[in-house]
């Protein structure tokens, strides 16, 4: 049975207790242009500046905190949840085996190899690298961790929404990209039980809109995949998720974005606002961009999920050839 989102809000403040002392606690940095022109005050909670890079580490650590230390582990990422595991797997001295797609970006797998972790490049897409590492766990030899499907992940996840409560007073609107949906699941938890009026904008890429269409559909649904520069929420989900029910009662709105909207965000958040972010991170922006003249006068947090992008790949975008 799926836990409720108070549960993940009550259950958010043990993680935060566990993680602390191996995690950043990420600014919320006021916008320089972004939302000026249509009246809007908007907010960067930034876990692009995350100590991995990226808000995955917070669930990979609330996980490893809690895992039995008996068995090996596996788990499966497009990328940035297979640095946090990594690197929690470091921290608590486990054995992890991560699965990833075979596209999967080449700064990210640097990273991940840098930990010392097993690494296995399976499939074209994540959904696929989730089903191989779902695979060999059933053999009996690893315990599976999955990077949005699972109690622990989601709670770590939701400790960034205890941040944004201590660090603004008053927000009227949340954007969030959305994957598997940990990230939004947890934080709207935590925002919605503290401030019900909030409003969670789930912002999906057009090319990967698995958990959208399932939310739509209200049910898990086949979902295709095309590539997309916001490769960190690509991929299917579970079937027996625990984050659609929990993104189904608190998110208030979504939004799906082209790929040439999230490229132009990626440009606006390096030329605007100084901060280079990877495309799932310029998501929320482009979700953002979408509904900004209807935000006159409130105050908006876009939440930067993440900075590894490499530097070829950047270049390419902000400077085409």
């Amino acid at each position: 049975m799926a836990p409720s989102s108070t549960e993940i809000a009550a259950n958010a403040v043990g993680a935060r207790a566990r993680i602390q002392q191996f995690i950043y606690q990420t600014p919320l940095i006021p916008a320089q242009k972004v939302g000026k022109s249509d009246g809007a005050t908007v907010l960067f909670k930034a876990e692009n500046f995350q100590l991995t890079g990226s808000f995955k580490i917070r669930g990979a650590m609330s996980k490893m905190s809690t895992s039995a230390a008996n068995k090996s582990l596996i788990t499966a990422s497009s990328g940035n949840h297979g640095v946090g595991a990594a690197l929690a797997a470091k921290t608590f001295g486990r054995s992890l085996t991560v699965v990833l797609p075979e596209t999967v970006v080449p700064a990210k797998l640097e990273k991940i190899k840098s930990y010392g972790v097993e690494v296995i490049l399976h499939g074209q897409e994540t959904g696929l690298a989730e089903r191989h590492a779902q695979e060999l766990a059933a053999s009996g030899a690893y315990e599976y961790i999955s990077p949005y499907n699972d109690i622990d992940i989601i709670s770590g996840q939701a400790t960034i929404g205890i941040e944004i409560l201590e660090q603004c007073g008053h927000v009227d609107n949340i954007f969030i990209s959305v994957g598997g949906g940990g990230l939004i699941s947890g934080v709207a938890s935590v925002i919605k039980d503290a401030k019900p009026a909030t409003k969670i904008y789930g912002v999906s890429a057009v090319n990967s809109r698995a958990l959208a269409e399932s939310i739509a559909a209200g049910k898990v649904v086949e979902t295709k995949h095309l590539p997309t520069i916001a490769e960190a929420v690509a991929g299917g989900i579970d079937y027996d998720t625990i984050t659609l029910p929990l993104a189904m009662s608190v998110v208030d709105h979504l939004i799906d974005c082209r790929e040439e909207e999230i490229i132009s965000a990626m440009k606006e958040m390096a030329f605007d606002e100084h901060m280079i972010v990877e495309g799932s991170a310029a998501l929320a922006l482009a979700g953002f961009r979408r509904v900004a003249p209807s935000l006159a006068g409130q105050t908006s947090i876009i939440l930067l999920c993440g900075a590894n992008v490499g530097v070829p790949g950047m270049k390419e975008i902000i400077f085409p050839t």
